[in-house]
C-alpha cells in the first residue's frame, strides 16, 4: 500500500504500489526505520538515523555506508545493491549518499538513487 494511503480515484480503494515504486518505498523505509521501534523484530531496520548524529568525517560516512549494505542485504532480497557512495559535506551539515541497484530477476537498468542525509534537531 501507498504510504500516503491516498484513494484511487475511479475506484475510491487505497492506491497499491507496484515493482520499482514497491522498491523504493521499502528501501526508504529500511533507512528510516530504527532498530528496537517495531515490535517483535528487534533487528530490522538500521543505525543510519543515529549515526547522523556522530562526527562528519570519513569515518562516519563509512559506517553510513556499513549500515546501508548490511540492512539491504538482511531485509531486501528484491534488489542487489551495486554501489553506494557516502560523502560527508561540511557546508551542508550532512551526508551525500549515491547508490545504485539492480533488482533481482529482471533485465532492467541500474536504479541510481541520491538523496541527503542530515540530523534534525
Amino acid at each position: 500500500l501507498s504510504v500516503t494511503f491516498k484513494s484511487h480515484p475511479v475506484t475510491d480503494d487505497l492506491v497499491v504500489v507496484k515493482d520499482k515504486a514497491a522498491i523504493v518505498q521499502s528501501v526508504r523505509n529500511l533507512f528510516l526505520t530504527q532498530k528496537g521501534e517495531r515490535p517483535f523484530q528487534p533487528d530490522l531496520g538500521s543505525d543510519i538515523t543515529r549515526l547522523l548524529f556522530e562526527p562528519l568525517d570519513y569515518g562516519t560516512a563509512g559506517l553510513i555506508r556499513s549500515a546501508i549494505y548490511d540492512v539491504l542485504g538482511r531485509y531486501e532480497p528484491r534488489i542487489k545493491v551495486d554501489t553506494v557512495v557516502v560523502t560527508p559535506i561540511d557546508d551542508d551539515n550532512g551526508f551525500e549518499v549515491e547508490m545504485s541497484y539492480v533488482i533481482v530477476g529482471r533485465d532492467d537498468t541500474p536504479v541510481s538513487v541520491d538523496f541527503f542525509l542530515e540530523s534534525t534537531r
